[in-house]
């Protein structure tokens, strides 16, 4: 290949294309679930609960799905350092396939309660915890270093189809059939394991020689003492903790909107749709300058929207703003991912990973549970708003309280000696993030 020839696609590998139709099949069957357990939990309580203590159970669904994550992600992290990863993944998926089979033959036998909706939410925590860091560390040792930042796009792409795709087919499937959507959901997780299972083993990660515990302490301290990793983290954690509104998403779409669960799906996805379009616009057009700046904008201007969409009682206006919303919190995690690669580096990336993925889960399945305890004492629309307003809120202190991030200006890695002061301690030479050094060339032959 000539040396100024353009990189090849990542479709062009065998394995990667494996990689991307599970990525797809998963994420649509796990946000199909997520809305339909939501909307299922509500629908059952409300049976014989108000609109506020049937509220307070949808939070409790977003606390089973957190508990899982905040045990086990930090180990889940290490051990896809030290496991084969894609056994990992296939383990994480035969679970959360068996519990989507689960709740088809419940429904079947017309035996469906509170309590095993419940018993599969937790257990799809288990199998997120799992899957999330192995998934992450896969993608690298599929193609080859030029043909990363174009698999990194597509990666995305396939997440934000999924997250679009997966709450509109749960919703009308739900409105034409209760089991529809966990029979919907048991097909698509069949077909991402199998599209694991075609992917040729890769190259295991290196989590040194350190005792475990020890190792996954080593990637929270380091966390703790660089303040663009740390501030960054913290903005995401308290922002969607405090803002996020899709707890209440199935009041809206019963009691405050009226639009069923037809409704529930699009809302459901309404963010998702917000957020690819920016992808694209970001993949054509990324930021140059005053990035940290920015994120602080669009992590306000999130704040707003969530507000808005609190006071609707109109589903254009809702729809807008869950548009807007989606859109202000992709440019948010474009920065917030980018800044925090780029002060790392690269033996403490899978820790530091682990650790902003657990800030991550914290923030959105313990930010359902606080949505969903607040709309249980105080109701649904002060929940929403209130919390839009106290993520505004926020979002000020952390600009005050962390000048170096908002200060950030471009997306360029800085110097050794810069990075070694932000971490407080010696670290090695900082790698443009996300190098594939585990791909390998023969295992790809007979592609152009």
């Amino acid at each position: 290949m000539a040396a100024d020839a353009p990189p090849a696609s990542p479709f062009a590998f065998r394995d990667y294309r494996a990689f991307w139709c599970a990525r797809l099949a998963s994420t649509i069957a796990n946000t199909m679930l997520v809305v339909v357990i939501g909307i299922h939990v509500y629908d059952i309580a409300r049976q014989t609960m108000s609109i506020e203590r049937a509220s307070f159970w949808l939070g409790m669904i977003g606390l089973a799905q957190f508990l899982p994550l905040l045990l086990l992600t930090l180990v889940a992290g290490y051990v896809a350092d030290r496991i084969d990863r894609r056994w990992i993944v296939r383990a994480s998926l035969s679970l959360e396939l068996l519990c989507a089979a689960s709740l088809a033959l419940l429904l079947w036998a017309d035996a469906m309660t509170l309590e095993p909706l419940f018993t599969v939410a937790v257990a799809l925590g288990i199998g997120r915890a799992f899957a999330g860091p192995a998934l992450s560390s896969i993608a690298p040792n599929l193609v080859p270093p030029a043909s990363l930042p174009s698999a990194i796009a597509l990666n995305s792409i396939a997440w934000q189809a999924g997250a679009v795709a997966g709450p509109l087919l749960g919703g009308a499937a739900y409105a034409l059939s209760t089991a529809l959507p966990y029979e919907a959901s048991t097909v698509l997780f069949a077909l991402s394991l199998g599209a694991m299972l075609l992917i040729r083993p890769i190259p295991r990660g290196n989590a040194g020689q350190s005792h475990p515990l020890r190792a996954v302490i080593e990637g929270i301290a380091y966390v703790r003492d660089n303040k663009i990793v740390l501030g960054a983290i913290t903005l995401d954690l308290f922002a969607v903790l405090l803002g996020g509104a899709t707890a209440m998403l199935p009041v809206y779409a019963r009691d405050i909107l009226h639009v069923g669960s037809e409704g529930l799906g699009a809302l459901r996805a309404a963010p998702a749709v917000g957020a690819a379009l920016t992808a694209f616009v970001l993949a054509r057009r990324p930021l140059k300058r005053h990035v940290g700046a920015k994120m602080f904008f669009c992590v306000a201007i999130f704040g707003l929207a969530t507000m808005v969409f609190g006071a609707s009682r109109w589903m254009w206006l809702s729809m807008a703003s869950l548009l807007v919303l989606g859109a202000a919190d992709m440019i948010s995690v474009y920065v917030r991912s980018s800044l925090i690669q780029l002060h790392t580096p690269d033996a403490m990336r899978g820790r530091v990973s682990a650790v902003s993925g657990l800030f991550i889960s914290a923030s959105n399945e313990l930010g359902e549970f606080r949505a969903g305890l607040a709309g249980s004492l105080f109701g649904p629309v002060l929940a929403v708003v209130g919390g839009g307003a106290l993520a505004v809120a926020v979002t000020g202190f952390c600009a005050w309280a962390v000048p170096p991030l908002r200060r950030a200006d471009r997306f360029v890695p800085p110097e050794p000696e810069v990075l070694a002061e932000a971490a407080g301690k010696d670290v090695p030479d900082v790698e443009l993030p996300a190098m594939a050094a585990g791909f390998n060339p023969k295992a790809e032959k007979g592609l152009s």
